[in-house]
């Protein structure tokens, strides 16, 4: 065929790589060869065709992408996944001075040949993940100079491969004066730090790392921090923070200049003298130094034998010695004499391990000979004793001589640690310690109980709950003064009367407790309870103040009561709660029945905190009336509670828990209202005015502002003020405070009657009485029920009457049953009484209806 050489002559023109070309410049020959059938040949015209077609489109798309690649003005590069460069763009061949033939082809550490092994790991990850990988790294020109850029690294498909595309931007400008700055820190052998305006540590160049002794396990701002470390002046006293150097910087804004500063670390007890100059750094157009540039250098050897560096050591009561183990010859410091303070100094080892105690002089030998035979450094705390006999510690800190190859010599430090050991145990104690009465703290004691329940040896423990009665009132009438000296006072007496039969610890606030064994003793809990309740027999002073303070006492004992100390605790509590409520001065040894007790006033209280929602409650109203005649004149508004599974509960036996629990707030609340609701429900069926009284919490006294509640409340039921009476306890009579005395003034303002309850029950302090602004006093129950019989009765119903009627107040008298008590509260001027022999608390309309006869007089 005569155009069967052609082919391989018109290919060997094109490209060898130009395989689309090839292909068409054989289809055309094919095309012209006679002996091909015509259709064929038509067949392979259009296939010539269109691969030429093809091929025209690829050359466009390929000097268009030259054209876009060569344009980029950064050096860009492209990689296959080995990392090895197929194509440069025009700006790398400028920017590494090659041309484009000595890298193509070539790995990237022809660029870049400081980079590590596996360096494209990090860069596949991240670009996998569809993101792109940012890396600034050091360049490499084709004379050997290098050129810091930063590359922005992402993936694409070429010529149907994997590869990365890398964009180089130089940072040559930006960062030479940064690097020459950060180089010139490095490489310099003084320390330089750097400190902002609030002395945080914010950079520290190599040498400053290596001389403070920080390794890269902290950050410098970390290591650095005071309780690290103690500054120490020229003449080796503590250094204040004012005059720190670089605070003088900050504050003065000049350069401290070559300032001798002795640097303690606390924790390795080391010592280290620095000479530091710092200098304040602006900001621009600033007046004051935002940072501060401090450079040092140690400067400990060149004092090592000055009499300065002596006293400095003395100071820190560390001394130096040397020991030549192949003679045995023993060399100390003054400072390492001192400490040890023997009648010679010792001048061999054996002679300076004869002072220590005989289990120390083990561990010191074992240790010195671990040094000479295996080259093992040692840090040992030591006890002995000085020729004058008293106990020392020491801190004994040894190591093999730097260049002495056959160890022979030991050489290291001896510090006395006697003050610090003494502040340990101190401290010890002290964890262990209440600091008011000097007894073991709660802590203590229940490690103790801890320790005796854990020891086999221990048959029986009992743990004694003791509470002071009334100390409350003490504390809040004289004040914490008066409180804390009779609690000292109580903690003396508990000693006295415990003795040696037990540990005795306060457990918190007035709470002590009290632990012994009853192992060869059955008897003991209880014969210490009775000393100890007769040791509180004599009444307490305070100045010029003398009060009665009893005690009562819980028992529990393990294992019948509990086998945990918190089980024992909670138990002797319970005990002693019992014993407060039935008799106080008393003790009681726990029981089961108490456990259910203690069941039922959870029950209680869980039951009263949704009672008010479940409108549980509803008040009964005890008629006032005058002594003289029966005339009704007033009420007195009393809570009950019906609950479904606990029944018809009475005030005394559920107040108490809402006093604890803090439900006392609601619950008072919702009285006052429910009572004014009555009251214009009365008025509005024709009954008229009735004045309520109701009794008001001190924790309602405490809590929101009780004269805008009552003015509200006298609003929405559209009543006047004098249709409201308010009872409070006699402890609002100690409070002399400013918002008491105007709380009352405003109650009174809107013609509240103000009552002050069972008065004459507590600690009545006349002096504060005096200042509030109240109308009237109620006498308690607890005096009126002994008349007229009982002569202390009589008197103090006699005294409260006196009171009442010499400053001007009413009186009402609770709790008459009798006629005779009638009779007898007439006479003594008191006008008005409540009790069952006038009426129980009544019901809203049997109230109305006893009210039906007439109506009802309101003394304003």
């Amino acid at each position: 065929m005569s155009t069967g050489g052609r082919l391989p002559e018109e290919a060997s023109r094109l490209s060898a790589n130009d395989g689309t070309a090839q292909v068409a410049l054989a289809l055309d020959a094919a095309c012209r060869d006679l002996a091909i059938p015509a259709d064929v040949r038509q067949l392979l015209a259009e296939a010539r065709d269109a691969l030429r077609s093809a091929s025209s489109d690829a050359e466009t798309a390929r000097l268009r992408y030259h054209a876009l690649f060569d344009a980029v003005p950064d050096p860009v590069s492209i990689l296959d996944e080995r990392g090895i460069v197929l194509d440069l763009n025009k700006a790398g061949m400028v920017a590494y001075r090659r041309p484009r033939e000595e890298i193509v082809g070539q790995s990237i550490e022809v660029l870049n040949p400081d980079l590590p092994k596996g360096h494209l790991g990090p860069v596949w990850d991240t670009i996998n993940r569809g993101r792109t990988y940012v890396i600034e790294v050091t360049n490499m020109r084709a004379d050997g100079t290098r050129f810091p850029v930063e590359v922005h690294s992402a993936g694409f498909q070429h010529e149907g491969r994997t590869c990365l595309v890398a964009v180089a931007r130089d940072l040559s400008s930006r960062q030479e004066a940064e690097l020459r700055y950060r180089e010139l820190m490095e490489v310099i052998d003084k320390g330089i730090v750097v400190q902002d305006e609030f002395l945080n540590f914010t950079y520290g160049n190599s040498a400053a790392l290596r001389l403070l002794g920080i390794d890269g396990s902290e950050s410098l701002d970390d290591a650095m921090r005071l309780q690290h470390w103690m500054l120490v002046r020229e003449d080796g006293t503590v250094m204040p923070e004012a005059e720190y150097p670089a605070m003088r910087a900050l504050r003065e804004g000049r350069i401290i200049e070559s300032t001798l500063v002795g640097l303690y670390h606390r924790q390795r007890r080391q010592l280290s003298w620095l000479s530091v100059t710092v200098v304040p750094q602006f900001a621009a157009d600033a007046d004051k130094p935002h940072q501060v540039l401090s450079m040092f250098s140690d400067v400990t050897e060149l004092k090592r034998d000055s009499t300065l560096f002596d006293r400095v050591q003395a100071l820190a009561h560390i001394g130096g010695w040397e020991w030549d183990a192949t003679s045995d010859q023993l060399y100390l410091t003054d400072e390492s004499v001192r400490i040890l303070a023997q009648d010679a100094p010792p001048a061999t080892m054996p002679r300076m391990i004869e002072c220590l105690a005989a289990s120390d002089r083990a561990r010191l030998h074992a240790a010195l000979d671990l040094a000479v035979r295996e080259g093992r450094d040692f840090d040992l705390e030591l006890q002995g004793a000085r020729a004058d006999g008293h106990a020392f510690w020491v801190r004994v800190i040894g190591g093999g001589v730097p260049g002495d190859p056959a160890t022979s010599h030991l050489t290291g430090t001896l510090q006395d640690i006697t003050e610090l050991k003494h502040g340990e145990e101190t401290l010890r104690v002290q964890a262990r310690t209440d600091p008011l009465t000097g007894l073991m703290n709660r802590d203590a004691i229940l490690g103790e109980i801890s320790a005796r329940l854990a020891d086999p040896g221990q048959s029986g423990v009992a743990v004694l709950y003791i509470d002071l009665d009334r100390f409350k009132v003490v504390n809040d009438v004289l004040g914490h003064n008066a409180g804390d000296e009779l609690l000292m006072n109580a903690a003396r007496r508990i000693l006295r009367a415990v003795g040696t039969e037990g540990l005795i610890a306060r457990f918190g606030g007035d709470e002590f407790l009290v632990v012994c064994s009853t192992e060869d003793d059955p008897e003991r809990p209880e014969r210490v309870a009775d000393a100890i309740l007769d040791a509180f027999g004599d009444s307490f002073r305070f100045e010029k103040e003398e009060f009665t303070i009893t005690a009562s006492i819980g028992i529990a004992r393990a294992p019948e009561h509990g086998d945990k100390p918190q089980t024992l605790i909670h138990n002797a509590d319970a005990a002693m709660y019992d014993s407060k409520r039935r008799i106080r001065n008393g003790w009681q040894v726990f029981t089961p029945a108490l456990a259910q007790s203690q069941q039922d006033r959870l029950r209680v209280e869980t039951h009263l905190r949704r009672a008010a929602d479940n409108n549980e409650f509803h008040l009964v109203y005890q008629p006032q009336v005058a002594l003289q005649g029966g005339r009704i004149v007033a009420a007195e508004a009393l809570i009950r509670w019906e609950n479904r599974q606990l029944g018809e509960m009475r005030p005394d036996h559920f107040i108490g828990h809402a006093e604890t629990t803090g439900d006392i707030v609601r619950i008072g609340s919702w009285v006052l209202r429910e009572a004014c609701r009555q009251v214009a429900q009365w008025r509005d069926a024709g009954l008229g005015i009735v004045r309520v009284a109701v009794n008001v919490s001190y924790r309602q006294f405490l809590g929101d502002d009780l004269a805008d509640t009552v003015r509200g409340v006298l609003a929405e039921f559209g009543l006047p003020g004098t249709a409201l009476e308010l009872e409070f306890t006699e402890r609002v009579l100690i409070e002399d405070d400013p918002d008491t005395l105007r709380t009352f003034a405003r109650l009174r303002e809107q013609g509240v009657v103000l009552t002050i309850d069972d008065f004459g029950e507590g600690y009545s302090a006349l002096n504060y009485l005096r200042r509030l602004p109240i109308h009237g006093l109620k006498l308690s129950q607890l005096f009126v029920e002994g008349v007229p019989g009982n002569k202390s009765d009589v008197a103090v119903c006699q005294a409260v009457a006196g009171i009442a009627r010499s400053l001007g107040l009413g009186l009402v008298a609770e709790g008459v049953e009798s006629e005779q008590q009638r009779r007898f509260l007439l006479q003594l001027g008191v006008p008005i009484g409540q009790g069952f022999l006038f009426a129980p608390g009544l019901r809203p309309d049997e109230f109305a209806r006893r009210l039906g006869a007439g109506t009802v007089q309101v003394d304003a």
